[in-house]
């Protein structure tokens, strides 16, 4: 398989519109692509599949180690590996290039096309794209010049041409069609976009007839085969997980791993009634209940079912999204100045409870969940398990995502403290992971690969429960 990482100078760069328009390029012209997604991101996975009719793959190496990620590449299948890229070429974790998309791209081997959308600039579009360059040691291939008019990528070539020693691959001109829309976590996700076939349709078409595929077909690189040692014997787990429009965040391996395990059957919180018979372990994923919540509210056999199984000690393991799930409701006009007055969390929880904007949920957990006008929590962060529970060992330790705006005030066991190192050392620490029965809720997103004792620990002991 060849390959190429897509990446920029910044986020908002034009990745994720190249990389679409470019996956759809490609397979017009006969070639089977595979996508892949430096970094966490569940939302940009989500269009290359719906481009290719294969799941794209993340590339973390903070979540997954860089065997882990090695051996998610080497999962993919197709002609063409196609892997965007996360912000800009060498931001990573902190103020070092450690975990960016330079970072997986050396681990890779692999040739990188810029993505630069460019304004009011010239020469020194040639000074950033020269510093890029020269940075560190990886192979930039060439650029494309993204939202820009003819005449001033005319412009911008002779100057790049004439300044920087690399060659310019094309541009793609401004178009309405190619404007994705977003919400508070980032862009829409691409189930929820109804012309969704028809834009990236467009945005095919002006690469073909914009940028030189051929060229950049020949600068990719051939990728290596790599050992792939992330794998279990089959237990006979019979494993339910939520899909649908509500809950869709999951990393392809993770559920990779609960296939190997035994038998995987899906169901929608949205839409079904009941949970899957005879199931061993429940995964409810990240997603977005806040965007659905009239829907999830209303489907009363759903959440009355749940809730009876959690009660008699079905395993569960929710994150973010699912965690808000199984709650007891979502509050829809908090007070917050309110809300901060009280001193502990059984007051919030009491103060919450008097609302009278609630929607119902699960009920599992006592508690409730709200949304706010900022990120609460963002980025990368280290779990350790704190105590001892039917969940996860006390004393695990696990890398770990979060990407909220919502907040959980829960009145439930806390086994998580989490801390995130800041750039200049310092920690910033809160606690989080409620456990209740055989049940592990939190905001934390894990990559299974990075954490195989949290995997072996928390999904496989015990978890023959059959209800």
């Amino acid at each position: 398989m060849k390959g190429i990482v897509v990446s920029s100078n910044k986020s908002g760069g034009g990745k994720t519109t190249i990389t679409l328009g470019l996956m759809k390029a490609l397979i017009k012209k006969g070639i089977d692509v595979q996508g892949y997604k430096v970094g966490p991101d569940y939302i940009d996975p989500a269009f290359h599949s719906e481009i290719t009719g294969k799941r794209s793959r993340n590339l973390d190496i903070f979540l997954m180690g860089e065997e882990g990620i090695k051996a998610s590449f080497s999962r993919g299948k197709g002609e063409v590996a196609i892997i965007e890229g996360v912000m800009g070429l060498y931001d990573g974790k902190g103020i070092d290039t450690r975990y960016s998309t330079a970072h997986v791209a050396k681990i890779l081997n692999l040739p990188i096309v810029l993505v630069i959308s460019p304004k009011a600039q010239v020469a020194t579009l040639c000074a950033e794209i020269n510093g890029m360059v020269n940075f560190e040691d990886v192979n930039i291939a060439g650029v494309i010049l993204n939202n820009v008019s003819e005449s001033y990528y005319k412009l911008l070539k002779a100057s790049i041409e004439n300044n920087c020693n690399i060659k310019v691959f094309g541009y793609v001109p401004k178009n309405e069609k190619l404007v994705l829309g977003s919400r508070h976590l980032g862009l829409i996700q691409s189930s929820e976009i109804n012309d969704i076939k028809e834009r990236i349709e467009v945005c095919a078409n002006l690469i073909e007839k914009y940028v030189d595929l051929d060229s950049l077909v020949k600068c990719m690189g051939n990728t290596k085969e790599y050992y792939d040692n992330f794998h279990v014997k089959n237990r006979g787990l019979r494993t339910a997980i939520a899909m649908d429009k509500a809950f869709s965040f999951y990393y392809a391996e993770n559920i990779e791993m609960l296939n190997e395990l035994g038998d995987v059957t899906y169901f929608s919180p949205l839409k079904d009634k009941k949970l899957p018979d005879n199931i061993d372990f429940l995964y409810i994923g990240g997603g977005y209940p806040e965007v659905f919540i009239d829907e999830l509210s209303n489907n009363k056999d759903m959440l009355c079912d749940i809730r009876e199984k959690l009660n008699k000690g079905l395993k569960c393991y929710a994150e973010c999204g699912g965690l808000m799930y199984l709650t007891k409701g979502f509050i829809q006009n908090v007070d917050k100045l309110q809300l901060q007055d009280k001193v502990d969390v059984k007051e919030k929880v009491q103060y919450l409870e008097n609302n009278n904007s609630k929607k119902e949920l699960v009920g599992f957990l006592n508690g409730y969940c709200y949304m706010t006008n900022r990120l609460q929590r963002f980025g990368y962060a280290e779990i350790e398990v704190q105590s001892k529970n039917s969940m996860v060992s006390e004393g695990s330790k696990i890398n770990c995502h979060e990407f909220h705006k919502s907040c959980v005030q829960c009145n439930e066991k806390k086994i998580y403290k989490l801390t995130k190192t800041t750039y200049n050392n310092e920690q910033k620490q809160w606690t989080c992971g409620y456990t209740k029965n055989n049940t592990l809720a939190a905001y934390a997103h894990v990559h299974f690969f990075g954490n195989m004792d949290f995997f072996i620990n928390s999904i496989l002991q015990g978890s023959k429960s059959k209800l």
